[in-house]
């Protein structure tokens, strides 16, 4: 499983929001500048995280968007299967019920069924507070005198 350039960005999109939420909306030119990310590229991710509830968007000059959900609330399996689809490492298990031919005979499902559940359970149990949250405790313990 490789995550792609969307479901990246929209991560960092989402923490830099959360970095800055005590600013009120923010407009996707200071996140693109702060991210070094086109204001194109999140325009696209804007939409997808807009109507699954993750943003609030406003218009106008004071326009922007800001997170609909407190940074706790707001875990990285959200996010990327927002961008990204299923998560599966494998075709055959995208789909609630198993459609592949092979399922009653195949020796690796089990291996595969195993990573998926271990997949879902490390992304589900990182919030983007908890990443702000590492960050900032790993940015404190590296001084220099």
């Amino acid at each position: 499983m490789k995550i792609s350039t969307k479901g990246r960005y929209a991560l960092r999109m989402i923490l830099d929001l959360a970095e800055n939420k005590n600013k009120g909306y923010i407009s996707l030119k200071e996140i693109a500048e702060r991210q070094n990310i086109s204001k194109q590229y999140l325009e696209q991710i804007v939409s997808l995280l807009h109507t699954s509830n993750i943003l609030r968007a406003n218009r106008g000059k004071q326009g922007g968007y800001m997170l609909a959900k407190e940074p706790e609330e707001i875990t990285v399996g959200q996010i990327l299967r927002i961008t990204e689809g299923s998560l599966a490492p494998i075709a055959c298990l995208d789909d609630e019920i198993n459609q592949c031919e092979r399922t009653e005979f195949c020796k690796t499902l089990p291996m595969w069924n195993g990573l998926y559940t271990v997949i879902n359970e490390y992304v589900d149990a990182v919030t983007v507070q908890s990443i702000i949250d590492q960050y900032t405790e790993k940015s404190a313990d590296s001084y220099v005198i």
